[in-house]
């Protein structure tokens, strides 16, 4: 793909909306371009963390029907098969959904601790090479 050439005030913003705009911009020109991955603008924790808590929550919620269902295999029933197939593997997916958000929250908290410390660096950086 061609790039084409900087506007004449020179700013990353108005080249991607030159590209967005013309037929030839491609969705990985428009992700590469939005404004959260040039803008260092802060989120609010919500924003940081939604994703890990939506896993933890269907994790929790479908191992507790997992339980459900493995509880119920112990009980008389006619279609007592189908929840011995079920249950466990339910819990298995539960589970497994349960420890991988719980697992992503402290890796998001060490990357914005990453980010913070070259954040400081870079300004101390400029500060300093740039007098």
């Amino acid at each position: 793909m061609e790039i084409p050439p900087k506007s004449p005030d020179g700013s990353e913003k108005s080249q991607c909306k030159e590209l967005l705009s013309s037929n030839t911009g491609s969705t990985l020109c428009s992700s590469s371009c939005s404004e959260s991955v040039w803008t260092s603008a802060s989120r609010s924790k919500w924003e940081i963390y939604h994703k890990p808590v939506i896993v933890v929550s269907v994790g929790a919620a479908v191992f507790l029907f997992g339980t459900v269902i493995t509880s119920l295999s112990c009980i008389q029933i006619k279609n007592r098969k189908v929840y011995k197939m079920c249950g466990p593997a339910f819990l298995s997916l539960g589970l497994m959904l349960l420890v991988c958000g719980l697992v992503w929250i402290p890796i998001i908290r060490k990357k914005q601790k990453q980010r913070q410390k070259s954040q400081f660096l870079q300004s101390l950086k400029s500060f300093f090479f740039n007098r």
